[in-house]
């Protein structure tokens, strides 16, 4: 099999955390929707987790250590990884590669703005924030945009990378950051739970969707080189 044979075999094949991670997105999304529906908002574990952390507090590095990871996800950093990333598929001659990370996560962006422009929630007022933030709360920023762009990135760039344990570790990885650039947003107490599941779920089934048009894409068009 040659290399575009096996970028056609992988463009194929969904990622299976990916998928996993897709079917608990779903899943948390009908909860969020059934809560919403059914309850006021803030939600009883909302309260529980903002007020059980900042009791806790943990060592006294890790306020630090949260606002450093919470930048990862800041709209700043997401433009320069894309734009890098982007460039780079560019100069590899990734034309379809490169176009679907850019338009996923600009029109990524957008949505987000717009959900929040709707919910209007107001962001948490039980504890003093540990960081500046401004705007409304659902659903978080920085979880949504990270999880559309960090793992959207990992997504598509496993479809050209041939090594099947490369496109586990770009992958895990991805979620390890989303993962804790939301954690990091409760924890500074800028955003209820809630506000960061739903930015998961999001930022999944959009990586989901954009890995799947994007397959179809390269396959239609016989790949990318």
């Amino acid at each position: 099999m040659n290399q575009v044979d096996t970028l056609h075999a992988g463009a194929r094949r969904l990622p299976p955390l990916l998928v996993g991670m897709a079917l608990i997105a779903a899943g948390l999304a009908v909860l969020l929707a059934g809560a919403f529906a059914t309850s006021r908002y803030p939600f009883a574990f909302d309260r529980a987790i903002i007020v059980g952390l900042r009791q806790w507090g943990g060592p006294s590095w890790l306020p630090k250590a949260a606002a450093d990871i919470t930048a990862l996800g800041g709209g700043v950093v997401l433009t320069l990884v894309v734009a890098i990333v982007a460039g780079f598929l560019l100069v590899q001659r990734l034309w379809l590669t490169a176009a679907a990370t850019a338009m996923a996560c600009l029109t990524g962006g957008w949505a987000v703005d717009l959900v929040k422009g709707q919910v209007l929630r107001a962001r948490p007022d039980l504890v003093p924030h540990l960081v500046d933030a401004g705007g409304y709360s659902f659903p978080s920023g920085h979880a949504t945009s990270s999880a559309v762009a960090y793992l959207t990135l990992a997504a598509l760039a496993g479809q050209v990378t041939p090594d099947r344990v490369a496109r586990r570790y770009l992958l895990v990885v991805a979620v390890l950051l989303v993962g804790a650039i939301g954690c990091s947003r409760v924890y500074l107490g800028v955003h209820w739970p809630s506000d960061v599941l739903a930015g998961w779920s999001f930022g999944t089934l959009w990586a989901l969707g954009w890995w799947t048009a994007t397959a179809r894409a390269r396959v239609a068009i016989g790949g990318e080189r």
